[in-house]
C-alpha cells in the first residue's frame, strides 16, 4: 500500500530582519515518488534492463543505446550508482575496464519496471 505523501509548511518570522521565510518540512517521504525519481530519465530504465542478466560496460552501453551520448550515459550511470541501484567495479585485468552491476536494491526494482512495461 502506498504511503500518503504530505508536505507541511511552517511560517517563520525573523524579528531581526523582519523577513518572512517559509520552511517546508516533510512529514513523510513518498516511497513511490522517491523510486520513480531515482529511475526517471531517458536512459536509466534501458540501462537497468541491460544489466539484468550480466554486468555491463560503458562502451557496450554506448553501442546498444542508439542515440545516447557519452555524457548522457555517464550521467545516468553516476546517478544510478549514487542512488545505490548500480555498483561500479574496476576490473584490473588488461585492458583495465569498469563494469556496472545491479545491487540488491537494483534487483528489487526490476520486477517493478517490468510491471510498468506491462501497464
Amino acid at each position: 500500500m502506498l504511503q500518503k505523501c504530505k508536505e507541511d509548511q511552517q511560517l517563520s518570522i525573523s524579528q531581526k530582519n523582519l523577513t518572512t521565510n517559509i520552511i517546508q518540512m516533510k512529514e513523510a517521504k513518498c516511497p513511490a515518488e522517491e523510486l520513480l525519481k531515482s529511475i526517471a530519465g531517458k536512459w536509466k530504465p534501458q540501462i537497468l534492463k541491460l544489466a539484468i542478466d550480466n554486468p555491463i560496460r560503458f562502451n557496450a552501453l554506448l553501442r546498444q543505446l542508439e542515440g545516447a551520448t557519452k555524457q548522457a550515459i555517464a550521467t545516468a550511470l553516476k546517478e544510478l550508482e549514487t542512488e545505490g541501484i548500480l555498483s561500479k567495479e574496476t576490473i584490473k585485468l588488461k585492458p583495465l575496464h569498469i563494469e556496472y552491476s545491479l545491487t540488491e536494491k537494483g534487483k528489487k526494482i526490476i520486477p517493478l519496471l517490468q510491471q510498468l512495461e506491462d501497464f
